[in-house]
């Protein structure tokens, strides 16, 4: 198989907002072209789509990652074409060379990777590996900031507020049913058996089965060893926002492969005030992308199910 088709079917694993995967690929030759796909993209939730643009950054960010550590070399040119906003990035193959061990440890958590909902016990997560994660954000041209434990606080606040607003919205919860209520073959969305019972929690988590579908329950623990960290960077044009995503992608590969649970917080952000609030966070010197929730599953938590994955050939397209 060529191993730019290999590296768009990993892409295939990246997280994104619902897991709407709003991404296509177009393989041709030595060339792969990362296209926004506007079908799928949350009108309600993230009408501005910079989750969108974000979520297509966690795929680009996979597929660089699985070339690395098949042993290919590629460049990579985000926005090439501006006369075509929805062409995100293209891929150029280059020559074979020794595989990369960390881009290997990271492409080896992309299937293992999964958002985790449920409750993070009393184990803290270090402050070298928080230190690690910052550094392979930089080096994504992103950044990292570490919630501090007198700030998580105003964490929950942003959460709770931004809850509030999106459950008052019918807009949002007519959004939501449409991506939790999913048809099995279709490949997406947040099936109920994947959603996690509404718990009290340090910061709230999404509930998506508003209905008590939820097909899992918060755990006995209370993510009091969770950390919190937000990802950011200077503004929201579109490049910045593609390399806050593949930013995202991986913090989120680097803390699998250290053997950290993960769960994005992205509703925090959905919402203007509460973004403003995360804005606070950042001292004011810079634009939330996200936020994320670290730490560790009590050790006798099973994985969750696994989250549902569209068919490659619906997404990937090989012009010969």
């Amino acid at each position: 198989m060529n191993p730019l088709e290999q590296a768009a079917r990993a892409a295939q694993h990246a997280p994104s907002i619902f897991n709407t995967q709003p991404w296509c690929w177009r393989l041709t030759g030595d060339t792969l072209d990362l296209y926004a796909d506007r079908d799928r993209h949350l009108r309600s939730v993230d009408r501005a789509g910079r989750l969108l643009l974000i979520s297509c950054g966690t795929a680009l960010h996979h597929a660089r990652t699985a070339l690395a550590a098949a042993g290919w070399t590629a460049t990579v040119e985000r926005l090439p074409e501006p006369e075509q906003p929805d062409l995100l990035a293209r891929i150029r193959l280059g020559h074979e060379v020794a595989p990369s061990l960390e881009a290997g440890r990271l492409a080896d958590a992309i299937r293992r990777r999964h958002t985790d909902r449920r409750a993070f016990d009393d184990r803290e997560v270090a402050d070298r590996e928080l230190t690690r994660l910052r550094m392979l954000v930089e080096d994504e041209g992103a950044y990292l900031h570490h919630v501090r434990e007198d700030q998580v606080a105003r964490l929950a606040v942003a959460a709770v507020r931004a809850a509030g607003a999106e459950r008052d919205d019918p807009r949002y919860r007519a959004e939501l049913d449409r991506w939790t209520h999913r048809p099995g073959f279709i490949g997406d969305g947040v099936p109920p058996a994947t959603a996690v019972s509404s718990e009290p929690r340090r910061v709230p988590v999404r509930d998506y089965a508003p209905d008590g579908e939820a097909g899992l329950g918060a755990g006995a623990a209370h993510d009091r060893g969770a950390a919190y960290v937000i990802v950011f960077g200077t503004s929201d044009r579109p490049l910045d926002l593609i390399q806050g995503g593949e930013a995202l992608s991986a913090l989120l590969l680097l803390a699998t492969a250290d053997g950290l649970a993960t769960a994005p917080i992205s509703d925090a952000v959905e919402v203007e005030w509460p973004r403003h609030l995360l804005r606070g966070l950042l001292a004011g010197i810079g634009e939330p992308y996200v936020a994320v929730r670290l730490g560790y599953l009590p050790a006798e938590e099973p994985d969750p199910p696994p989250a549902p994955r569209r068919d490659p050939r619906d997404v990937i397209t090989i012009v010969e």
